[in-house]
């Protein structure tokens, strides 16, 4: 039997507001990367474990709690576009956890139910279906992530990065 080591994490402290712009920026960098490695490593473990990425089990987590959601409503649960919903769900389909009803009023319409495969599947699966980060997120009190939101709004506007990506789940980039 293999025994796992915990580690006691080291908090990284800022330097000194008087210290060297290139040292606090390094600080904040390794900061970041340590959010993305929690975030990629819970994914990873998530798709090893169950065989299925991260915002595909996420997406059929948000079915399974509400059955005959359509497309639209999902991509709104999930905050992405309705295309990349619409991708999730035919991953889902082709490998039979979910059925696509159409609507009784509108035959255009579908109505994603799971199947019984995805029940036992989602059973399996550790640690929050939407992941990590966004779990941490909803625990910070109002004024962080007020905050958050401001000087990550300045570092996106620095890096003229597209705004436009944010509706890409994590689990996918």
């Amino acid at each position: 039997m293999t025994r796992r080591v915990q580690s006691t994490p080291v908090p990284v402290s800022l330097p000194d507001p008087a210290s060297d712009p290139a040292e606090q920026a390094a600080v904040v960098l390794r900061r970041f990367r340590v959010v993305f490695n929690a975030v990629r490593t819970h994914f990873k473990q998530v798709e090893k474990q169950v065989g299925l990425g991260g915002a595909q089990v996420w997406a059929l987590s948000i079915i399974r709690d509400q059955p005959s959601i359509g497309l639209g409503a999902l991509a709104r649960s999930m905050d992405v576009h309705q295309s990349t919903a619409s991708n999730l769900v035919k991953g889902l389909l082709k490998k039979g956890l979910i059925r696509a009803d159409k609507g009784q009023v509108d035959k255009r319409q579908v109505q994603l139910m799971p199947l019984p495969g995805a029940l036992e599947l989602l059973k399996q699966v550790p640690g929050p279906f939407e992941g990590v980060l966004p779990e941490a997120l909803e625990q910070l009190p109002a004024e962080t992530l007020q905050r958050l939101d401001h000087d990550l709004a300045e570092l996106i506007a620095l890096l003229k990065a597209d705004e436009a990506s944010g509706s890409i789940p994590l689990a996918q980039l």
